[in-house]
């Protein structure tokens, strides 16, 4: 049994402490960052990619939270009408994880995009060019600069009708598809945000063992 599946299910049961005590380990000694990043490398080897990017994209999802999630740590999403949680994540042109950030919804792309921003020049200093949605404005494309990092705004065509693929942000949103493919995250039950963002490097390690495995197996979509 995977181990995500082993995190998300237990928490019913009487060995929950147990488990959930390694879980809080391994995300305070920051285990599942340095799977993520190993996996990632691993995946793009494979893809015949250099193993460290040289370009991101931004996005972030507002997700709704469950009733134990604390209020201080929620917000209202006024554009998208979502009370609850927001996901920033930075991902590679392959739409692997970089970067994951769990703010309240209230919290802008802009304020997420620049604190995301920090992360990836700090951890993946080759990335000189980053694409983003027209929700990351002045503020985030300065802070790029700042950081040597370009950061390009690509915006949808307003003579565009119905659904169209947009070069490079198809690829995070579609990272976003790949994570709500895990039923522990079509909601946001953690009482912290940095455990919410744990939840969500367990997802994209348990996507990328598949991946380098070719094991498929059915979704809760599916099931």
């Amino acid at each position: 049994m995977p181990l995500y599946s082993i995190v998300f299910w237990l928490p019913g049961c009487g060995a929950c402490a147990t488990v959930y005590g390694y879980f809080a380990a391994w995300q305070k000694n920051e285990i599942f960052d340095q799977l993520n990043g190993l996996l990632r490398r691993l995946v793009r080897k494979a893809e015949g990619r250099d193993v460290e990017p040289s370009a991101c994209v931004l996005d972030a999802q507002s997700i709704k939270t469950s009733a134990n999630v604390p209020a201080a740590g929620q917000g209202i999403d006024e554009g998208k009408k979502i009370a609850g949680r927001k996901r920033h994540i930075g991902v590679d042109t392959l739409g692997l994880l970089l970067v994951v950030l769990v703010t309240a919804a209230s919290v802008s792309d802009n304020a997420g995009g620049i604190h995301l921003l920090s992360d990836i020049a700090e951890g993946h200093p080759r990335i000189t060019k980053a694409w983003a949605d027209t929700g990351y404005r002045t503020k985030v494309i300065d802070h790029g600069a700042r950081l040597g990092i370009d950061v390009e705004v690509t915006r949808r065509d307003p003579a565009q009708k119905g659904f169209k693929v947009i070069p490079r942000r198809w690829v995070v949103e579609l990272a976003f598809g790949w994570l709500m493919h895990h039923r522990r995250l079509a909601r946001d039950y953690e009482t912290h945000s940095h455990r919410s963002e744990a939840m969500i490097c367990l997802a994209m390690i348990d996507l990328m063992s598949r991946r380098l495995t070719r094991e498929s197996t059915p979704n809760w979509k599916n099931s």
